[in-house]
């Protein structure tokens, strides 16, 4: 506590540049991920596939999966512009602090008395402060939809299902946001220097319910959740998850083709009950054997305890969040380097405190992504040993194609964004030894060529 307290001290220093030193990180970081961008870029526009992947991808795949990277970097790189542009305008133009001002105005001239006070302004702000970043990037949102993943025969979704999406994510903020971010503000108003420790006990009972309402209330208002079909597939799946002591409470395929044509697969639940969820696409365009070697990574994660440390991950970083957030909470220079002089809201102080530890979020993404590859590729070596090598090399070498994955990566991007080794790289893990020749995948491929293109060959 006593280092807490003089760091603060040491840090709240008037007329420092807080402002100037904020801009300075977020035009720095927009650059450098900008670097990154055009690196991969340039490996986007190769005209041959990895030589691990020769005779596993046809180049007609090879030059639409290249084609559908290129096109999201160049989306990429203007939604990212986009984006700094409103967080330069919004803080150099004080944008939060008139925000604020006007919204105490309507609190003052609209309601009760009884419904004054900071955690009602914060509420009122916080809403309208959403409902204006959410509008303003619409255009962003809807051309990724309706455009990019349209042309590459991707969307699934309709406008009538996008708006309704977007009024039922309003709605659902409102309906948890209000009580969450009252109780947050409650608990840093009412218990003193050490309230980090109260957010930090507040945010594993957060995290806890989440698990446990999300597929109960949340999911269902998004997606239909079916419980799979008896059959070879179901019978697979349930012995793995036999074999594994795997506490598999309920085994469901969602309906992901009603927006995306996209393929995935996961778990979720408490550590003693646990659902599995397919994406009916998967099951469409994979045969039952690679569903259950995709299945077989997915579970190797929860054998080798990824799940659990990385939740402790979390859990470490969330406390350190809240810890550092205590020394900027009452730093009156960078309340007042963004135009605020006469109050001090806590809301306002957790924005320009996250946005003041962006570099070491930089730091930690890297480092995350790091760890996250390494429990990928042990994830496979899980599946392997339980004799899933080639299943699971065929169903990756589907899913890319099918999803058009990259097939490549400059290596400082993919170390940087990455979460998941690239297929060449786990391809050579699993010693794949190239056993499926093109002539082969002629089929997947053609199955490829019908979405992308509408029509039935």
């Amino acid at each position: 506590m006593d280092l807490l307290r003089r760091l603060g001290q040491f840090l709240d220093r008037p007329g420092f540049p807080w402002k100037t030193l904020i801009i300075g990180f977020g035009i720095t970081q927009y650059v450098f991920e900008g670097f990154l961008s055009l690196r991969q870029y340039k490996i986007l526009q190769q005209t041959k596939p990895p030589k691990a992947l020769e005779g596993e991808i046809k180049q007609e795949t090879f030059d639409k999966s290249q084609a559908y990277g290129r096109a999201k970097s160049q989306f990429g790189f203007v939604a990212s512009l986009y984006s700094q542009v409103q967080n330069f305008g919004t803080i150099y133009y004080d944008i939060l602090p008139k925000l604020w001002d006007l919204t105490g105005i309507w609190l003052h001239r609209y309601s009760p008395i009884s419904f004054t006070g900071e955690i009602v302004h914060t509420l009122i702000f916080f809403f309208t402060y959403n409902l204006i970043t959410t509008i303003i990037n619409l255009p962003i949102s809807y051309y990724s939809t309706f455009v990019l993943e349209e042309k590459y025969g991707f969307n699934k979704s309709t406008v009538r299902l996008w708006v309704t999406d977007l009024l039922k994510g309003q709605a659902l903020g409102i309906a948890l946001g209000v009580p969450l971010l009252s109780a947050f503000l409650a608990i840093v108003q009412r218990t003193g220097d050490i309230f980090f420790y109260y957010l930090f006990l507040f945010g594993i009972v957060v995290q806890l319910f989440a698990i446990t309402i999300y597929p109960i209330a949340i999911l269902p208002l998004f997606n239909k959740l079916s419980p799979l079909e008896e059959g070879p597939l179901k019978t697979g799946v349930e012995a793995l998850a036999k074999r594994l002591n795997f506490p598999l409470k309920e085994l469901c395929v969602i309906d992901g083709s009603k927006r995306s044509a996209h393929s995935n697969a996961y778990f979720y639940g408490l550590p003693w009950k646990k659902h599995i969820v397919i994406y009916d696409t998967l099951i469409e365009k994979s045969e039952t054997e690679e569903v259950v070697a995709v299945l077989s990574h997915e579970l190797g994660h929860w054998s080798l305890s990824h799940t659990t440390k990385l939740f402790g991950i979390a859990q470490f970083h969330m406390f350190y969040i809240f810890a550092l957030f205590s020394v900027f909470i009452k730093n009156r220079s960078l309340y007042q380097s963004f135009g605020f002089h006469k109050e001090f809201p806590i809301i306002i102080g957790f924005i320009l405190f996250s946005e003041a530890l962006a570099p070491m979020d930089t730091v930690v993404k890297l480092l995350m992504n790091i760890l996250s590859r390494k429990f990928e590729f042990e994830a496979d070596e899980f599946a392997v040993k339980l004799g899933y090598s080639t299943e699971l090399a065929r169903s990756l070498i589907k899913l890319q194609i099918q999803n058009l994955s990259t097939m490549d990566a400059d290596w400082m991007y993919a170390s940087y964004h990455f979460s998941h080794p690239i297929l060449p790289e786990r391809l050579g893990a699993l010693g794949w030894s190239g056993k499926e020749k093109k002539a082969d995948l002629k089929a997947m491929d053609d199955e490829k060529s019908r979405v992308v293109t509408g029509r039935e060959l």
